[in-house]
């Protein structure tokens, strides 16, 4: 068959499949593997194709390019300790239980040490994704969680370069590869200070120049490591960190992803392409312990090393929930054990469809957390510590509050200056511990945790209050808020944030006093300064000056305002 049409029919049928899942609000990757199963060994229509190969192996390193541009050690703040030490303890674990367990099962040693590093890994992709759709990233369980995945990634990195060469690996074999990825990263750091500086301010002034530029440095560092036995992936990744504090980064990353989005797509359905549909009764047995590794031994790990730094049970919980699944680095290093001989077509469809459950699972997980997490919580009493580091909050003994304000950043911060400014008594509510840290310096009544978490709500006392504020747009969470307020103080006045005009009119018929819609503040506010200026240069100048004093303010308290990549 035509490679043309071989690509082409991927594309249609993967296509048609993500348009279904968008509409059903199902994950995406998934689909992709489905629809390289439909394509290959179901209907035949697409065999193994060295082009395509070639092509999908390009799209990881796009992947990890953007992976390297993104990466911002700074997300290791406040959790860095707790991230690095979970991290690489729940790896060591997690692939030394794997390994084990495969060995029981009658795998070979090599074989069982790729399972082991399969199944340990989870995926950044998926899961910021997904919490970055919940708008969560910003939360504590959050940013442990994009630590561990950091650290994952690293050591991800050194077992693809490692890996490969299991058979004849020695100890001056891991001191050379050692050396190579050291003189790698040294390259890319004085390239990063002193070369590529000057190079992009040119380059910037042409969209097409610094795209080109951009994939150039992309190339070469991937020729460079390729030379010297690594994967192309790896010199992508280390190209990427070496743009990664340049100003122009956010421009690259927003060009290269549409490439990468073609490619990676291409890369999955491959997976798909390479499953062998054997007996299912073969494989029922190493499936299910498998699962059990990842979907619950992998969290319960994660939950004992949170435990013991003194993490609440809801964060420990939220955080390991999180990572029940495996990665795209697991896919990567499946592919290539495969073709390297190490893996058989068997075990790489078992890790295939592993991946495809438990990426599956968690988009579920991630979505219900706070559900689930009700529903287990006395089980998980097992995981409570009574003095935890998370005790942040601002409650003098004579507490008093005539308004809840839920959330502080963006809107709340508005709201938050109004009702400082008429000197109204208050309590904030906020899930990021920065802001709770700095509500508790200047001494503003203040409570770190999530409206979603009951055991927040049934700390307040609504009876005398005025006024609720929630400025987070979950349907859910405010739909609970709202029910405890009407209940315990009909009279209080309750405003709401929907993101959608569907969820504002489900809160209106529940009771919601008035419901901010985001999106559409910007056009009423433009809507009254028109009005209000009538044509008025002075006026507008005034408010010009005004706006970008407010714009510095926001950087300083480092607010971001949402933007599409």
């Amino acid at each position: 068959m035509d490679i043309f049409f071989q690509i082409g029919i991927m594309f249609i049928i993967a296509t048609i499949g993500a348009y279904i899942a968008k509409l059903m609000k199902q994950p995406i990757i998934p689909v992709y593997i489905f629809a390289g199963i439909l394509l290959g060994p179901i209907l035949g229509l697409i065999t193994g194709s060295d082009v395509i190969k070639t092509m999908s192996e390009i799209g990881i390193a796009f992947l990890l390019f953007i992976v390297g541009l993104e990466l911002n050690i700074n997300k290791l703040r406040d959790t860095g300790v707790a991230a690095i030490v979970m991290g690489v303890l729940q790896v060591i674990l997690v692939a030394l239980t794997g390994f084990w367990v495969a060995v029981m099962l009658g795998y070979g040693g090599i074989e069982a040490i790729y399972i082991g590093m399969i199944l340990s890994f989870s995926s950044t992709m998926v899961v910021v994704k997904l919490l970055s759709d919940k708008g969560e990233l910003e939360t504590l369980h959050s940013r442990i969680v994009v630590g561990i995945l950091l650290i994952q990634d690293v050591i991800a990195l050194f077992a693809l370069s490692t890996l490969i060469t299991l058979k004849g690996i020695s100890a001056a074999f891991i001191l050379l590869s050692l050396a190579k990825a050291a003189a790698l990263i040294v390259l890319a750091y004085l390239s990063s200070k002193y070369l590529f500086p000057s190079i992009f301010k040119k380059a910037a002034e042409s969209q097409e120049l610094l795209l080109l530029l951009s994939l150039g440095i992309c190339f070469l560092f991937s020729i460079l490591v390729s030379y010297i036995g690594f994967s192309i992936a790896i010199g992508a990744f280390i190209a990427g960190i070496s743009l990664a504090n340049l100003p122009y980064n956010i421009e690259i990353v927003g060009k290269v992803r549409s490439l990468r989005d073609f490619f990676v797509t291409l890369f999955f359905v491959s997976l798909g392409l390479g499953v062998v549909l054997s007996s299912f009764s073969r494989i029922m047995i190493p499936l299910a312990a498998f699962l059990v590794i990842v979907l619950i031994f992998k969290p319960l790990v994660l939950m004992i090393i949170s435990a013991l730094f003194r993490y609440t049970k809801r964060t420990s919980f939220l955080t390991a929930i999180s990572l029940v699944q495996i990665s795209e680095f697991s896919m990567i290093i499946a592919a290539q054990g495969l073709a390297s001989g190490y893996v058989s077509n068997e075990t790489f469809s078992l890790m295939v469809i592993i991946a495809v459950i438990t990426i599956t699972i968690t988009s579920y997980m991630i979505k219900f957390e706070s559900g689930i997490y009700e529903k287990f919580s006395r089980p998980l009493a097992l995981f409570d510590v009574k003095e935890t580091c998370e005790n942040l909050q601002y409650l003098p003994q004579e507490l008093k509050y005539d308004v809840v304000l839920v959330g502080y950043d963006r809107i709340g911060y508005n709201i938050f200056k109004m009702l400082t400014k008429q000197k109204k008594s208050f309590l904030v509510i906020d899930f990021n511990p920065d802001i709770i840290k700095r509500m508790i310096s200047r001494k503003i009544q203040c409570i770190y945790g999530d409206i979603g978490d009951s055991e927040i709500l049934n700390r307040l006392d609504l009876r005398k209050t005025e006024l609720v504020i929630s400025t987070v747009p979950d349907i859910k969470d405010n739909t609970f808020l709202l029910k405890k307020v009407k209940r315990e103080n009909p009279r209080a006045i309750v405003y709401l944030t929907a993101s959608v005009i569907e969820d504002a009119l489900i809160l209106y018929r529940e009771g919601a006093d008035y419901v901010i819609l985001p999106y559409f503040l910007g056009g009423e506010k433009v809507s009254t300064l028109i009005e209000e200026t009538q044509g008025d240069y002075r006026k507008v100048s005034l408010t010009k000056l005004e706006q970008i004093n407010e714009l510095k303010k926001r950087i300083e308290l480092e607010h971001e305002h949402p933007r599409k990549a």
